[in-house]
């Protein structure tokens, strides 16, 4: 069931409606708070809003892209070793010459 989510970023009130669990919405809220507060640390004078909401963009679009790199590299990895099982187990199951009954 959808609910409204209410939260404020940069001083400006936000809300959203969704089907996600109250536990993940407060991790995906402090995840972008957390990488706005890391976009404007050591930036010198005001950052515009627009500016920051790219950045973060981009900071977040950066970790997507490195997780799907690793998830099918252990993907790839995960298909060769079950290949491999496979055969041994294929192998093994199979009568040698001179053993057939």
């Amino acid at each position: 069931m959808e609910r409204l989510v209410r939260f404020e970023l940069l001083g400006q009130e936000y809300s959203f409606y969704t089907g996600a669990p109250e536990n993940e919405v407060a991790d995906i809220l402090d995840l972008v708070k957390g990488l706005v507060e890391e976009n404007l640390t050591g930036a010198s004078g005001s950052i515009p809003v627009g500016k920051v909401a790219v950045l973060v963009s981009l900071n977040i679009a950066s970790r997507y892209f490195e997780l799907k790199s690793n998830f099918d590299t252990y993907r790839a990895d995960t298909e060769q070793r079950i290949a491999a099982l496979t055969s041994q187990i294929d192998s093994g199951l199979s009568p040698k010459k001179g053993e057939e009954h």
